[in-house]
């Protein structure tokens, strides 16, 4: 990867132009990357009319639950347990819209694949069962229940180190980050802002909190880099920062933190409830409430007159890819994965309130599918939708030979 220290920083212009084009060719890989990167798409299906869809009971959501937000999560014990890992959008609404919203995730990834309706419908079908079952005993979930293909994920995170994480995402095992295609350099401003935050008493307290750290271990902010993150990136600050946690140059001592700006969710959220009035207050109150292992890891601050959020990179935190799926693991993947959804809902509700939405959810079967009839319309409107918009996509900003190679 070229690295070129003295190179001028991109402007806020060039960035933005050059972070349109690297989404657009992004989700024109495939179906399943313009369900990623398409969020809005959903948010738009939601607000085009009346669903059937059931109300749930005001809990914290995901607002963007898709299988690759979901995945293998540490906290600072070192404790491993997959959670949801993106919580950008995550907002007090209805708890049938990550429902709905994982299904079509799923649903995209069984074409993807190449599977039968057939298999789809099952997935549905599983997916309400795994959900439900969790709004019950919602308190763990027996290792003989995790699927194959979820257990090769937590074994992969249980052995990776500094040197795996320093590799996928910096490319670099040393303490310095190369600038190139990922990252570039910072402006002056940026960088003293960035210096500035990493000496405050909060940041110290969050990199300290890890458990092979002692709490009065100096921080030295080593380098750091705006970083270039395709969809999630645009319009938005977003760095990557390395720093050293201790006076020993080894590398347990090393850690890359994320600084991602927070802006306004789209996810609808219900009328009257309460949340924090700043975006990433919001951020990091949802992922406390969803996913506890990454929440406890967070902190909301400001940089640059900005809201944003700092989370520590753990070695452990794998996204789920789910390129390709086959028959005998579709079901159970999404039983599992609906599982952790719910689980993550029925942590916030009283017995009553799970047994009442529990109820809900089961009703308006239809006499030939297990899933509910508003499930199986939904999923199968926005298939639809999606894939429409998805050649659209294609046709728009990749079609060209030179978009093409840059998609390969």
């Amino acid at each position: 990867m070229k690295n070129n220290r003295k190179s001028r920083a991109p402007s806020t212009t060039e960035r933005s132009a050059l972070l349109v084009e690297r989404r657009n060719l992004k989700m024109a890989r495939s179906a399943q990357a313009y369900v990623r990167g398409n969020t809005m798409k959903f948010y738009e299906w939601l607000e085009d009319g009346e669903h059937g869809l059931p109300q749930g009971p005001p809990v914290w959501i995901c607002g963007d639950c898709h299988v690759g937000n979901l995945g293998p999560v540490a906290n600072t014990k070192g404790h491993i347990e997959i959670q949801i890992r993106d919580l950008d959008q995550s907002v007090i609404g209805n708890p049938a819209h990550d429902l709905i919203r994982l299904a079509l995730s799923l649903a995209t990834a069984a074409r993807g694949s190449d599977l039968p309706g057939v298999s789809t419908a099952k997935m549905m079908e599983s997916l309400i069962e795994g959900y439900v079952e969790s709004l019950v005993g919602f308190d763990e979930i027996e290792a003989t229940d995790t699927p194959e293909p979820m257990q090769r994920l937590m074994k992969d995170a249980l052995k990776r180190q500094w040197k795996h994480l320093a590799r996928e995402r910096i490319d670099n095992p040393k303490p310095t980050i190369p600038f190139g295609k990922r990252f570039w350099k910072l402006s002056r401003e940026e960088d003293r802002a960035i210096r500035k935050l990493f000496a405050t008493e909060s940041v110290h307290q969050l990199l300290t909190a890890v458990r092979h750290r002692d709490d009065d271990s100096p921080v030295e902010l080593l380098d750091a880099a705006y970083w270039v993150k395709g969809c999630s990136s645009l319009g938005r600050l977003r760095y990557a920062v390395l720093a050293r946690v201790g006076k020993d140059d080894v590398p347990e001592n090393y850690c890359l933190i994320d600084i991602k700006e927070a802006i306004a969710a789209a996810a609808p959220r219900y009328p009257r409830v309460r949340m924090p009035r700043g975006n990433a207050e919001r951020v990091v109150a949802g992922a406390r409430q969803l996913a506890p292992h990454l929440g406890e890891r967070m902190l909301a601050t400001q940089l640059l007159g900005r809201s944003v959020f700092l989370r520590e990179l753990f070695p452990q935190d794998l996204k789920l890819e789910l390129d390709r799926v086959d028959h005998a693991d579709a079901q159970q993947v999404a039983r599992f994965l609906a599982s952790v959804v719910g689980r993550a809902h029925a942590r916030q509700l009283s017995a009553d309130d799970r047994q009442a939405w529990q109820r809900e959810l089961m009703g308006r079967r239809s006499r030939k599918l297990d899933a509910p009839s508003w499930l199986w319309s939904s999923v199968v409107e926005l298939v639809a939708s999606h894939e429409a918009g998805y050649l659209e996509h294609c046709r728009r900003y990749a079609l060209s030979d030179a978009a093409a190679e840059k998609c390969d």
